[in-house]
């Protein structure tokens, strides 16, 4: 399917319908756009534009095949795929000190030098884990997500589709306003086996994300947005505000607060 990745949209036909008779909005003519932009200081390039989850499967021969069914085509179709930025293999290797250390399984023949995957890559202290033999760590995914209008977005594993290598452990999940608190993504993974490598290739799924909005039927318009001064200094306002505090919700009315009006420009074609 043919896509365009600075206007992507989720139609909602036969919801919008149902929704039309149940909200006096009004669901037909109520569309959300979310902007979208990467954030990084250098490489842009590597980092994918956001695309539609879609299966690729052949032409159903049956009118009751599950490519027709209206909840499962719905579902599918609120879903977006962040794609891979690297080819690299890790894995947990026993140190001269007796310690587990966090390595490169490709060494030098990797595709990431040691600086890059210092920069990216980070394996969170022991006193941060949620369980004391489950690593826990952490990737910069530089993508900010924004909208004018109330919208969450919500960061997945990308479970619809199928690797016949399953990664050896289990993303952590996240879901804040995009209208009020635009930070930055991070990719964290909580490893449950050590004794088998993370491998992770570049272009396939990384995570999803979907966007939950006030009106349910809501069709939601992802564009990719300018990172305008205004967009930046807010952004600036909330980016790592847990190095310092607890608890950052508290801080959303703050934020809410001090942000312009607008915060969404479309790139132009």
């Amino acid at each position: 399917m043919a896509y365009d990745p600075l206007a992507l949209e989720i139609e909602m036909s036969w919801e919008e319908t149902f929704a039309e008779d149940m909200d006096n909005r009004g669901g037909r003519n109520r569309t959300v756009t979310v902007g979208w932009t990467v954030r990084a200081p250098h490489a842009h390039i590597i980092w994918g534009a956001p695309r539609p989850f879609e299966h690729k499967l052949p032409k159903p021969t049956s009118a009751k095949s599950v490519q027709a069914c209206p909840a499962a085509v719905d579902f599918d179709r609120r879903h977006f795929v962040i794609p891979c930025p690297l080819d690299v293999t890790l894995k947990f290797q026993k140190q001269a000190n007796g310690q587990l250390g966090l390595v490169d399984a490709h060494g030098e023949q990797s595709a990431v030098r040691p600086q890059g995957m210092r920069e990216l890559l980070t394996l969170q202290p022991p006193n941060e884990w949620r369980h004391p033999e489950r690593p826990l760590i952490q990737f910069q995914a530089p993508y900010v997500f924004v909208a004018d209008d109330p919208c969450y977005v919500v960061q997945t594993p990308p479970y619809l589709d199928y690797f016949p290598q399953q990664r050896p452990g289990v993303q952590i999940c996240g879901r804040f306003p995009i209208h009020i608190w635009p930070r930055p993504f991070s990719w964290a993974f909580e490893w449950y086996d050590i004794s088998q490598p993370l491998v992770l290739k570049r272009g396939e799924p990384w995570f999803y994300v979907h966007f939950e909005t006030e009106t349910p039927s809501a069709r939601v318009r992802l564009v990719e947005t300018e990172l305008t001064p205004e967009l930046e200094e807010h952004i600036k306002t909330i980016a790592d505000v847990t190095n310092f505090v607890n608890r950052s919700f508290t801080m959303f009315g703050e934020a809410q607060r001090r942000r312009p009006a607008t915060l969404v420009k479309p790139k132009k074609a």
